[in-house]
C-alpha cells in the first residue's frame, strides 16, 4: 500500500503547492506593479508546468531517467488526446488562425527536435543516445524564442487575465507561499518518483510505463483542470492554448532544464512514445481542417479519447 499512498499524497502535495507558488508569485509581482499580462504569460504558465519540472529534476538526479523522459512524453500525449478530448466533448473548441498555423506546428516541432536530439545512434552507431547539457541549452533557447513569441501576440489574446489569481497578499505571506510552495514541490516530487519506482517493481512494469501513464496523468492534472474549466466557461482558445503551450513548455523548458542539471540517458524504446507525441500533434493539426474549420468538434474529441485508451492498453501490454 505504501507506493500507492506516496503517489497519491505526492500528487496532492505537488498540485496544491503549485497553486501556492503561483498565488504567492503573482501577489509579489503585483506589489512591484508587474502587469496582469506578464504574470499570466510567465508566473502562471510556469506554475502549471512545475509538477513536471520537479518530478523530472528529482527523477533525473536519482538516476530514474526513464521516469523523467516518460513523464514528459506521457504528459504531452495526455494533454492532447485526454485533456483536449474531454474538453472538446464538453464544448467544441474553436481556435484562432494563429493557434492553427503557429502554436500547434511549434509544438509539433518540439517533438521532432526532441526525437532528433535523443537519437545520436541514428548518425553514429557507436555513440550513446543521451540528452546532453548542450542539448538542454539548445532546447532552452527554443523556449526563449517561444516566450518572445508569446509576448508578441499577447495583446491579441482575450481572456488572458482569467489565468491570474485575483488575491493580493502581504509581502510576508506572499514570500511564505512561494517558499512553502517550492518546498512542497520538492517533497511531493520526491514522493511521486519514489512511489512510482516502487510501484513499477511491485507490478512488474518498467519505470518507463509508469512514467508514461500514472505519473504523466498525475502531473497533467493542473492542465486538465484549467482546460476543462475554460471549455465550460466558453473560453476555447484558452483551453487549447493551455495544452499546446504546456506541451511546448514540457519539452523545451522542463526537459531543457533537466538536461542542463544532469544529462538524461535515452532508451530507444521511447522512440515509440515520441512517435505517438508527433502523431497526436499531427492529429490535432488535422482536426483543424476536418468538420468545422479551426475547431475540435465533439466527435473528434471522442476519437482522441479512444486513441488515448488504445495507447494505455498498448503500454500495459508492452
Amino acid at each position: 500500500m505504501l507506493p500507492y499512498f506516496k503517489l497519491i499524497v505526492g500528487f496532492a502535495v505537488i498540485i496544491k503547492c503549485a497553486d501556492f507558488l503561483v498565488d504567492g508569485s503573482s501577489s509579489i509581482a503585483r506589489r512591484f506593479r508587474v502587469s496582469e499580462l506578464v504574470i499570466g504569460l510567465t508566473v502562471v504558465a510556469f506554475g502549471t508546468s512545475t509538477p513536471e519540472l520537479f518530478v523530472n529534476i528529482i527523477a533525473s538526479l536519482n538516476g530514474n531517467s526513464e521516469i523523467a523522459i516518460g513523464n514528459i512524453l506521457g504528459s504531452n500525449i495526455a494533454n492532447i488526446l485526454l485533456i483536449l478530448g474531454v474538453s472538446s466533448v464538453i464544448c467544441p473548441l474553436i481556435v484562432t488562425k494563429g493557434t492553427v498555423w503557429k502554436e500547434i506546428p511549434f509544438s509539433l516541432l518540439a517533438a521532432i527536435v526532441l526525437g532528433l536530439m535523443a537519437n545520436d545512434q541514428l548518425i553514429d552507431k557507436n555513440s550513446v543516445s543521451v540528452l546532453t547539457r548542450i542539448d538542454g541549452f539548445v532546447l532552452f533557447c527554443f523556449f526563449i524564442i517561444f516566450l518572445y513569441y508569446s509576448f508578441s501576440i499577447a495583446k491579441d489574446i482575450e481572456g488572458i487575465e482569467t489565468h491570474v489569481p485575483s488575491k493580493e497578499h502581504g509581502l510576508a505571506k506572499s514570500v511564505s507561499l512561494v517558499v512553502s510552495g517550492l518546498a512542497g514541490l520538492c517533497f511531493g516530487g520526491d514522493w511521486i518518483v519514489e512511489g512510482a519506482v516502487n510501484l513499477a517493481v511491485k507490478l512488474g512494469f518498467s519505470q518507463s510505463v509508469v512514467g508514461l501513464t500514472i505519473v504523466a496523468v498525475g502531473t497533467s492534472l493542473p492542465e486538465l483542470a484549467t482546460s476543462v474549466v475554460a471549455a465550460h466557461k466558453g473560453k476555447p482558445d484558452i483551453a487549447v492554448g493551455n495544452v499546446v503551450g504546456s506541451n511546448i513548455f514540457n519539452i523545451f523548458f522542463v526537459l531543457g532544464v533537466s538536461a542542463i542539471i544532469k544529462p538524461i540517458p535515452f532508451n530507444s524504446r521511447s522512440n515509440i512514445d515520441i512517435g505517438v507525441v508527433i502523431l497526436a500533434s499531427s492529429l490535432l493539426f488535422t482536426f483543424m481542417f476536418t468538420g468545422q474549420k479551426r475547431s475540435i468538434d465533439r466527435w473528434e474529441g471522442v476519437v482522441a479519447l479512444m486513441l488515448y485508451g488504445a495507447y494505455l492498453v498498448f503500454q500495459i501490454i508492452r
